[in-house]
């Protein structure tokens, strides 16, 4: 594996483990009131995009960041439409 390819999985653990303390947050507190309903809609549509762009390119450091991304923000998007 090149350091490239080694560079591209660090930035995505360090961008996807961003999104886990906003969502165990939440699972605690149950209080999604500040969060922007539609910051998360679009943000969880384009990691979607992102996704397919990975899978179609064979980007498997993007697809891969960007697929455990998607589990977390369509978390947190989930609670934020229960607890509004």
């Amino acid at each position: 594996m090149d350091w490239v390819t080694v560079m591209g999985y660090i930035a995505g653990a360090c961008t996807t483990t961003a999104f886990l303390p906003q969502a165990l947050k939440i699972v605690k507190t149950k209080h999604t009131k500040d969060l922007s309903l539609g910051m998360y809609s679009i943000l969880t549509a384009g990691i979607g995009l992102w996704c397919a762009y990975g899978l179609i390119n064979q980007d498997w450091p993007l697809l891969t960041a960007n697929m455990v991304t998607l589990v977390l923000a369509s978390w947190i998007l989930i609670l934020k439409l229960r607890y509004g």
